[in-house]
């Protein structure tokens, strides 16, 4: 018997995506494809499938904090991904937790607003969002809409984008990136990613397929799988955003609506 391999760990903070395509199920099947250790705590389960949510049950906020302290004091986390963390409460208590066991390496992805527009999470807590959890943040994911929400601007144009992500990163994270997903025309897909010095336009192949569901969260969870291997935090953006348009070229044949696409597409010939 070979004696235990060191690994590396991620840690996700997220909901539970009862059809598998999104969420803390994205988020693990996206460390496993990256060979990293990955754990979770929970913050709510959802009721859905590929045609939508049909109920939300989100859990307390010391539910939450406990399940972090069970893994961080354990196992550790080379890299911490945030999720849907729903409410004041739930982020207050991560952000705590998070300073408490001294956790820097925090993608935060603002799971504020769908990228069809719909807004998730109330005014409290996007302020303690804003006021709490992006400062201890090594990067911040935000899409289109939430980009809008977090600078308080409209994002039409690629100087739009840029602007948004350097009053974004006013917020306190060490760099942000603006997601191009729900942009229109030839912007469509393209990132803006800013870091206080350097502003970067990044762009791969587009691929049209309506099975877009987990994007952003698998986004988020291969970029904390890659930092959490080590990579400096653009060579790690880059490479997250390699794998999630490679991914997207493989979508799954599963349910009624817009799918899921394969995580570990490389078994997939």
């Amino acid at each position: 018997m070979k004696q235990p391999q060191t690994i590396a760990t991620a840690l996700t903070i997220a909901g539970s995506d009862s059809g598998g395509g999104a969420g803390i199920q994205a988020d693990l099947s996206t460390f496993a494809f990256h060979r990293v250790h990955g754990t979770c705590a929970l913050t709510a389960v959802t009721a859905q499938n590929t045609l939508g949510v049909t109920r939300v049950d989100v859990l307390p906020a010391a539910s939450v904090s406990a399940q972090l302290d069970a893994v961080t004091s354990d196992v550790g986390a080379g890299a911490v991904k945030t999720g849907m963390l729903v409410n004041r409460e739930i982020i207050t208590g991560v952000a705590e937790r998070l300073r408490a066991w001294g956790l820097g390496t925090v993608v935060v992805d603002p799971v504020m607003v769908s990228r069809a527009g719909s807004r998730l999470i109330d005014d409290e807590a996007v302020g303690a969002l804003k006021e709490l959890l992006l400062p201890l943040a090594a990067v911040v994911t935000p899409n289109r809409h939430e980009a809008q929400l977090l600078a308080g601007m409209e994002l039409h144009t690629l100087e739009d984008m840029q602007e948004a992500a350097r009053r974004i990163h006013r917020l306190g994270s060490r760099a942000v990136l603006v997601k191009g997903g729900g942009m229109t025309g030839p912007l469509r897909g393209t990132d803006v990613w800013f870091d206080g010095a350097r502003m970067e336009t990044l762009h791969l192949r587009s691929v049209e397929t309506r099975n877009t569901h987990g994007t952003g969260c698998t986004l988020s969870a291969a970029l904390a799988a890659n930092l959490a291997l080590g990579h400096e935090l653009l060579e790690a953006t880059r490479r997250a955003k390699a794998y999630v348009t490679t991914a997207l070229e493989h979508p799954l044949a599963l349910g009624r609506g817009p799918g899921p696409f394969s995580h570990f597409f490389a078994l997939d010939d």
